[in-house]
């Protein structure tokens, strides 16, 4: 399942492994297009990786320092620290590929 994290609980939620936090917004709609790719991806590979997804309108300090502009943006972390950016709508196949890359090391 993915879940949602907040500005409070987001460095906890992504310090270990691999994860994949979507940047999101309720009126974005590549972000409706991009949610249900990623709860896919969770399905499919949860047991590798960590999937949350964020809400930038009511989450604002991670979105920011992160240097967020656009959503949907994919934050690819390991072990807490950040490896990849995906900006816009990826395909499962693209962000898989990302990730894969990652589970690998």
């Amino acid at each position: 399942m993915v879940v949602a994290t907040t500005d409070k609980t987001f460095e906890s939620d992504t310090a270990k492994g691999v994860t994949l936090t979507d940047f999101w917004a309720t009126w974005c709609g590549p972000c409706r297009m991009q949610s249900p790719v990623v709860e896919q991806l969770d399905g499919e590979m949860g047991d590798q990786v960590t999937f949350n997804k964020m809400d930038v309108d009511a989450n604002p300090e991670t979105a920011s320092s992160f240097g967020i502009m656009s959503i949907p943006t994919l934050l690819v972390k390991k072990d807490g620290e950040v490896v990849d950016t995906l900006v816009g709508y990826h395909s499962k196949e693209q962000i898989k590929k990302t990730l894969d890359q990652y589970l690998a090391d």
